[in-house]
């Protein structure tokens, strides 16, 4: 399986998390809360539609709204793909992390 890019598996977890909430201003709040980074929207869709086309999500239009100007929000899922593909990028860290602990880093800078 391809590996994740770190973006990618921010937005992926993002998604997981917000479930059937998973829309543009949710997931970049989210983003914003959990990792500090503050996507511009023009980049979040970007990656949004670069996972859809990866087959990592799904999206579906949500009913129109008054507020939105009658306009519809794009609501985003994880398909069986993006689901395998977290847990892969999940084992790869459990693998390439093991055995490693803040005490390991802290050794290492009083060599």
């Amino acid at each position: 399986m391809k590996e994740l890019t770190k973006a990618e598996e921010i937005l992926l977890l993002t998604i997981w998390r917000l479930k059937k909430d998973a829309y543009g201003v949710p997931i970049k709040q989210r983003i914003k809360d959990l990792t500090g980074k503050d996507y511009a929207y023009g980049t979040l869709y970007g990656l949004l539609e670069q996972l859809d086309k990866k087959g990592y999500v799904t999206k579906k239009a949500g009913e129109p709204t008054p507020e939105r100007g009658g306009r519809s929000k794009t609501y985003y899922r994880l398909s069986i793909t993006g689901i395998e593909a977290l847990k892969y990028s999940m084992e790869l860290h459990r693998v390439i992390w093991d055995g490693v602990s803040d005490i390991t880093f802290d050794e290492e800078a009083n060599r």
